[in-house]
């Protein structure tokens, strides 16, 4: 390993050959400001384009200013960070990039949030020269059911591109034109529904501006609450509650199942209930599903399709159906956690209540910005009528309850309402990588060999690894699994599948880093793996702690398939809680 020696602001440093200036300076506690760079080390991506120059710094011997974060430091460089003339280039450029921006801060979605504001603040801009060099650019905005798109505040960071294609490998965006009317863009007529957009929201996750924002559906639940003729319930989803504290103070990892209960009856909503109940409901029917083509292939039927892919997450079921449409009938046919509940609220428990379909609102609420568009597919409707009427992110609820002047931190720990309240651990790991594998597993074990399960804990499931093999001894019977999260690790996995590398019986996918506690609706993390982790811990604690901890175990669960949908895979459970997929390749 070679290092080289440099000086910065007077400080000496030692770093490995090919360290940038930006990194040299963060060793020693050196800040420098920075718009486009981001470094995702978990991942091993760094965006570092230089593009926006506004980390410029100057090197001795060297006639213009050097852009630290892609400039690679040289033994014996000399390196000033704060000189009058880096100063007056920053804020000029700051000035360039502000003339061309929108001036709509205070009705703009990420006002509070916004890097580029905070970053302005920051180089004491208070005024805007050279405004006659803008274009004052006027793309047409666009908008999905899960993101919205408004070009003109693009500042061609390209964070964006780097998460859609180097992370993801989803290929919806790239960069057009030069100058002021330089954009990163949607391919296909430069529009979100058209493109290959999956809606992971990834590229949300690192827009330092408002250029790509969720759309935000708070208003219509408002609205819903106020209406008197409505009955409006709401159910969250497992990793909402490893990271709502952040944007109320607590550390990263706080679990506050309770309090966002109790926050939710304050809210308004008539019912609170638990996405983790559907969870149980999905292992019913998907483990079912995966033990019958198991069964089958043991027994030397040629035409069953292994492995059996899970269909939980929203993202993953827009890529595979875009990208590998030859394999439409290997995924799981069961509907996502999300979409099994608000089929069954609008059934089953709308029965309970005596209340008409269309007048019970189903709301999610969820870590993913995809579970927009996946409520809003026609497939999930009954003559028009939604199952899950609405979606909101983590950030979402977050506003909503501060809207509400609801003091968040004091709120006494509550229970979700019943009958679709009540889950299991194995349900709650849904949230994280190798969850819902882990709990098809307890469930499949006990069903397929007839014993019970001595230990409870499969971690050779578990990890933060991209892509995770593992082969769990089924009393003989060795299940061959596989796992990925980031698509861009799907396709590594689906790839070697198709060569013929990898022989499974069954992959869990999920879209996002770490799955959905890394999901594109939860707060901001920056890049920050620990706070991943930190989630991701959150959620197996409270899987230790709960009493049951196998979805066939949930009492409520044995009452729905006693009740009304008589047993797993049945007529009305394939009905209700199954789905198919589409061809939806892009030419």
């Amino acid at each position: 390993m070679e290092l080289i020696k440099l000086t910065i602001d007077n400080t000496p440093v030692e770093v490995e050959k090919g360290t940038t200036i930006y990194q040299a300076a963060k060793k020693i506690g050196i800040k420098i400001p920075a718009l486009c760079y981001m470094n995702l080390e978990h991942l091993g991506i760094e965006n570092r384009p230089g593009g926006c120059r506004i980390c410029v710094v100057e090197v001795a011997g060297r006639r213009n200013l050097a852009p630290s974060c892609s400039t690679s430091v040289m033994e014996g460089m000399v390196v000033k960070t704060n000189t009058p003339k880096v100063l007056n280039a920053r804020k000029t450029v700051m000035e360039l990039i502000l003339s061309d921006h929108p001036k709509d801060c205070l009705i703009c979605p990420s006002n509070g949030k916004c890097e580029l504001q905070s970053l302005a603040a920051t180089l004491g801009v208070r005024e805007i020269h050279s405004v006659e060099n803008a274009a004052m650019s006027t793309y047409r905005k666009d908008a999905s059911p899960s993101l919205k798109r408004d070009m003109d505040k693009c500042i061609m960071c390209r964070r964006c591109e780097t998460m859609c294609n180097e992370v993801q490998t989803v290929g919806a965006l790239s960069a057009v034109n030069r100058g002021f009317m330089a954009v990163v863009a949607p391919a296909f007529e430069q529009d979100l529904v058209k493109s290959p957009c999956t809606f992971c929201g990834q590229c949300v996750a690192v827009c330092p501006t408002g250029a790509l924002t969720e759309v935000d559906d708070t208003n219509k639940i408002i609205r819903a609450l106020a209406d008197p003729s409505k009955t409006v319930v709401v159910q969250t989803a497992p990793a909402v509650r490893a990271a709502l504290g952040e944007e109320f103070g607590l550390e990263p990892g706080t679990r506050v199942t309770g309090k966002m209960a109790a926050a939710l009856r304050r809210l308004g909503f008539a019912k609170v209930f638990d996405t983790d109940f559907a969870a149980d409901l999905t292992i019913m029917e998907e483990g079912t599903e995966l033990l019958d083509r198991i069964s089958k292939f043991l027994k030397g039927d040629k035409s069953v399709k292994l492995p059996i892919l899970t269909s939980c997450c929203p993202a993953w079921v827009n890529f595979f159906e875009t990208n590998y449409p030859d394999m439409l009938d290997v995924p799981s046919s069961a509907k996502s956690p999300q979409q099994m509940f608000g089929a069954i609220a609008k059934t089953y428990f709308a029965g309970k209540m005596n209340v008409k379909r269309e007048d019970l609102v189903v709301v999610s609420v969820m870590p993913c910005l995809a579970k927009k568009f996946e409520c809003q597919r026609d497939e999930f409707k009954v003559n028009g009528n939604p199952d899950v009427d609405y979606s909101i992110s983590t950030r979402e609820l977050a506003h909503l309850i501060k809207m509400a002047n609801i003091d968040f931190a004091s709120l006494p720990e509550e229970d979700f309402d019943q009958p679709l309240g009540e889950s299991t651990g194995a349900a709650v790991i849904f949230g994280t990588t190798g969850g819902v594998i882990e709990a098809a597993v307890r469930t499949a074990y006990e069903i397929f060999t007839g014993n019970k399960l001595n230990k409870i804990d499969f971690k050779e499931l578990r990890g933060l690894e991209g892509i995770r093999t593992a082969s769990i001894d089924f009393n003989g019977t060795m299940i061959n699994i596989g796992i990925a999260h980031q698509l861009g690790n799907a396709r590594k996995l689906l790839d070697g599948v198709r060569s013929g590398m990898y022989n499974f019986h069954a992959i869990e996918i999920m879209a996002c880093p770490g799955g959905c506690v890394g999901g594109a609706g939860q707060p901001y993390h920056h890049g920050d793996s620990s706070i991943i982790e930190a989630r991701h811990k959150a959620l197996y604690k409270e899987d230790e702690e709960k009493t049951i901890r196998k979805s066939h175990e949930n009492p409520y669960i044995i009452k729905l398939y006693e009740e009304f949908l008589g047993k797993p895979m049945s007529e009305t459970a394939h009905h209700l809680l199954h789905t198919h997929y589409f061809d939806k390749h892009k030419v």
